[in-house]
């Protein structure tokens, strides 16, 4: 089951105040155990990260090592953000990197150049050298 992400802020008397949808959604679960979770709003990454992500790091590395975008997007996910957990299928797990907050997706494609840098002997310009 697909769980959709409400965002909501807790006002000056301590009290949650969520997205109207919210109820609505808890009405679907009645008699049903749930889980809980509430954390501070993270900052996606910007569209300009993205644009860099794809249209810099993944085309020199995919030209490089003679892959296809999807498949060196794939690839570097499994190298950095794939697990040694198994799903009950077997397979790797790995993060998205759409679900990665801002600082952990410059976190990642800092360890992306690195390693094509130290492995692969490829530079990747900074992203305020490169139109992209």
């Amino acid at each position: 089951m697909i769980c959709p992400v409400f965002r909501g802020k807790v006002n000056e008397q301590g009290v949650l105040q969520v997205d109207a949808r919210f109820d609505a959604w808890l009405s679907t679960l009645k008699g049903r155990e749930v889980d809980v979770i509430v954390r501070k709003k993270r900052k996606q990454r910007s569209l300009q990260q993205n644009r860099y992500y794809h249209g810099v790091i993944i085309k020199i590395l995919a030209d490089h090592c003679g892959y296809s975008p999807e498949e060196m997007h794939e690839a570097l996910k499994e190298k950095f953000l794939g697990t040694q957990e198994r799903d009950k299928h077997g397979l790797i797990k790995m993060k998205s990197t759409a679900v990665l907050s801002k600082d952990e997706f410059i976190q990642y494609t800092n360890e992306v150049i690195r390693w094509a840098a130290e492995n692969l002997t490829v530079y990747i310009p900074d992203p305020h050298l490169v139109d992209f």
